[in-house]
C-alpha cells in the first residue's frame, strides 16, 4: 500500500508514494494542467486578487471538473500576506460554492484567521469536507477546529516533540499527512506518526487510505 501525501507542491513522485499535488492558478498552469495524476487547484490567498477574480473563477470552474482534480485549493485566509481579509473572504467563499457544486473537498491555508474560517463554515453551512493543511498550532485550537468538523493534515511540525501537531496525532484517529513544500520525506512523517500512535506504519497507511477513499481522494 502506498504512502499517501495529501498535499505537496512537488511534481516528482516515488514509486510507492501517491501524492496530491497542489497547484495555484496562473497563466502557466492554464496551459499545462495534468490530466491524470491527482491534483488540487485553487486560488491561493497569497496570489489571488479581487480584480482578477471573475476571470480566474471561470478558468477554475472549468478545470475543477477534471476527474483528476481531487480537491479545490489550496485556498483560504492569511492575515500576513495577500489582499485584505475582507477580499480574501470573498475569494474563499466563491471557491467554497464551487466545491459544493462539484462535491469536492477543500484544502485550506489558514494563518491567524481560524475564527474567521470557522465563522464562514458555520454561516455557509458547508457540507463538503474542509481540510486544514499543515496544521502547526496548539492542541487546544486543533481540538476546537475538529469539533467544528474540520479535518487536520499534519506535516513537518509533527516531528517536533510535544508540539501541538505531535500531541494531536498521538490522541486523534482521523487526520492526514503531507509534505507541503518541505524537504522532509513523506516516509519520515509516516514513521513519526506511527511512533506517536504506537502502531506500525502499515496500520497507519491502511487507516489513511480508508479515509482518503471515503473522501474520493484516490
Amino acid at each position: 500500500m502506498d504512502f499517501l501525501d495529501i498535499h505537496t507542491h512537488k511534481s516528482a513522485q516515488k514509486k510507492d508514494v501517491t501524492s496530491i499535488q497542489s497547484l495555484s492558478l496562473t497563466s502557466d498552469i492554464f496551459l499545462a494542467m495534468p490530466k491524470t495524476k491527482p491534483i488540487s487547484i485553487g486560488l491561493h490567498p497569497w496570489y489571488a486578487t479581487i480584480d482578477k477574480l471573475e476571470t480566474q473563477l471561470k478558468y477554475l470552474a472549468v478545470l475543477a471538473k477534471q476527474a483528476n482534480v481531487k480537491m479545490i485549493g489550496e485556498c483560504g485566509l492569511d492575515r500576513l500576506k495577500g489582499e485584505t481579509i475582507e477580499n480574501q473572504t470573498i475569494i474563499l467563499e466563491q471557491q467554497i460554492k464551487l466545491a459544493e457544486s462539484l462535491n469536492k473537498p477543500l484544502i485550506l491555508h489558514c494563518v491567524k484567521s481560524f475564527s474567521e474560517l470557522a465563522e464562514i463554515k458555520d454561516r455557509l453551512k458547508v457540507k463538503v469536507p474542509m481540510i486544514i493543511h499543515g496544521f502547526n498550532k496548539n492542541e487546544e485550537l486543533g481540538r476546537q477546529l475538529m469539533a467544528k468538523g474540520f479535518i487536520l493534515s499534519f506535516g513537518k511540525a509533527m516531528l517536533t516533540p510535544n508540539s501541538g501537531a505531535a500531541k494531536l496525532v498521538e490522541s486523534t484517529d482521523h487526520f492526514f499527512l503531507e509534505t507541503d513544500d518541505a524537504e522532509t520525506a513523506i516516509e519520515e512523517i509516516y514513521e513519526t506518526a506511527a511512533f506517536l500512535k504506537n502502531c506500525t506504519v502499515e496500520v497507519l497507511k491502511a487507516r489513511i487510505f480508508t479515509d482518503c477513499k471515503n473522501l474520493n481522494l484516490i
